[in-house]
């Protein structure tokens, strides 16, 4: 009985531990510099696609203002985020 209890618990701790190793790598993955750069590379690209079809002048240097203020708005968040979790109490 209490070598089935012993397994049953060893099972569920390496249950756990794989799954923090997923939201461990998650969280690495939502403040990576490859994400942040992927995103401003996709951003970029259809922002220059959509200015090029509705017509509009210097496209691929337009499509720099939402690619630029999409990189200075992820640079600021980890500062507000901080602000945030000390003012919350």
């Amino acid at each position: 009985m209490k070598e089935k209890y012993f397994h049953k618990l060893q099972k569920e701790i390496q249950i756990l531990q794989m799954r923090n190793l997923r939201v461990d790598a998650d969280k690495a993955w939502e403040t990576s510099f490859v994400r942040r750069m992927s995103i401003a590379v996709v951003t970029y690209f259809v922002a220059a696609a959509v200015m090029y079809v509705i017509g509009a002048g210097n496209v691929f240097l337009n499509a720099l203002i939402p690619t630029i203020g999409y990189i200075l708005s992820t640079l600021s968040l980890p500062y507000i985020k901080k602000w945030w979790i000390k003012n919350l109490r």
